[in-house]
């Protein structure tokens, strides 16, 4: 909207019950956030909250500022604070988060559970309304031969394949497996070879920089590959994880790779309290 015409509408529709609702549901959007997306969180920091208070603690999350949330699956994360979601059908979860103000398009699912039962997690997925499902790991050994790797490669391609099918995205972190060398090679990098590029996206933790993965350098080498990211501060200093603007990351050029890249969403990741205070930094941030 035209800045004068912004004004002129705010002007003319200051007294209306619109206007109030337009001030108050819209005032996060105003902000430049980075890459113009809702800022994000991943509710696994919170996972003993939500195992108490799921509506509650959605709400905490509303309230120090996030507009979308990334769920983990009652089913692949039961023993984690999640398993209490199964009492909710699809359409109440939505109630909840839209009662609380914020979106959900993206949760975490273990792959033994998409092993066992993937079509009833793709239904339970588009109950809720995702359209991204995301696994950590694709949990081969910790020193997997090629031979391993092509077989975990070939068994994700065959989910994301079904996936598709539903109109779901699937998607893949970096975890222990993902994080392990092949053949002098990094398995992650390997698995950028091997996964189908228009059946696999890949969401990049950004704290595997404390291993030396470098997020600017992974959207800049593979543009079109990556959908999402884990959002960590991380001082090279302490070695330690830090508030996102509190730390020694070049976020600005980070999130310049990542539009470059075609990431579409982002969550922050850390504990509670380093995640309220990254909320500021990322409202302010322009790239």
């Amino acid at each position: 909207m035209p800045e004068l015409s912004r004004r002129e509408f705010l002007k003319n529709a200051a007294t209306s019950a619109a206007a109030a609702g337009f001030l108050s549901a819209g005032a996060l959007d105003l902000h430049a956030n980075p890459l113009g997306l809702p800022i994000g969180c991943q509710t696994w920091p919170v996972r003993e909250m939500i195992a108490k208070d799921f509506p509650g603690t959605i709400k905490q999350l509303a309230d120090a500022g996030f507009q979308t949330i990334e769920l983990c699956s009652p089913v692949g994360y039961a023993e984690h604070g999640f398993g209490g979601l199964a009492k909710y059908t699809g359409a109440e979860l939505r109630k909840i988060l839209g009662d609380a103000g914020v979106s959900c398009i993206s949760s975490h699912f273990g792959i033994k559970e998409l092993r066992d039962n993937q079509e009833a997690r793709i239904a339970w997925a588009k109950d809720v309304g995702l359209t991204q499902m995301i696994v950590p790991s694709l949990e081969g050994p910790k020193k997997p031969t090629l031979d391993d790797v092509k077989r975990a490669a070939d068994e994700y391609n065959k989910m994301g394949e079904l996936s598709a099918k539903a109109g779901l995205q699937q998607g893949l972190h970096n975890e222990e497996f993902e994080l392990s060398t092949v053949n002098g090679k990094r398995t992650y990098d390997v698995l950028l070879e091997l996964l189908d590029p228009k059946l696999v996206k890949f969401q990049f933790q950004v704290s595997t920089i404390s291993q030396g993965y470098d997020a600017a350098e992974y959207f800049t080498k593979y543009p079109g590959r990556f959908f999402s990211m884990h959002v960590q501060g991380w001082s090279a200093q302490t070695k330690k994880i830090m508030p996102v603007g509190q730390d020694t990351l070049d976020w600005k050029k980070i999130f310049t790779a990542a539009k470059t890249a075609g990431v579409k969403n982002y969550f922050v990741e850390m504990n509670l309290d380093m995640m309220k205070a990254s909320v500021p930094y990322l409202r302010s941030l322009q790239v």
